[in-house]
């Protein structure tokens, strides 16, 4: 008897049964040939997504960072304009 089914697609367009494995392939495709001989990348792809989270929090945390360093350098940039003292002018021998 017939019956329907689900199925997924990377981005290629091939068709995977499950989404873990159109995902794997996307992220393969995305990392490109690694290694010598057999790519690494579908290994690699594997771990990422199943990282994830903490990919995602590692992400999060760098973002934050860069969002304080750029504050920083800003706060910077305003205290020296205010704090840049003029030199006396020296005679010139």
């Amino acid at each position: 008897m017939a019956h329907t089914g689900t199925g997924y697609f990377d981005r290629k367009g091939n068709f995977y049964k499950n989404a873990r494995d159109a995902t794997v392939s996307d992220l393969a495709a995305m990392l490109g040939k690694i290694g010598d001989g057999e790519s690494l990348a579908p290994g690699i792809a594997n771990m990422l997504l199943e990282r994830r989270a903490d990919i995602e929090q590692l992400f999060g945390e760098h973002d934050r960072m860069l969002e304080e360093e750029a504050a920083l350098k800003a706060a910077r940039i305003t205290q020296t304009g205010d704090n840049i003292a003029q030199l006396p002018s020296r005679p010139a021998h």
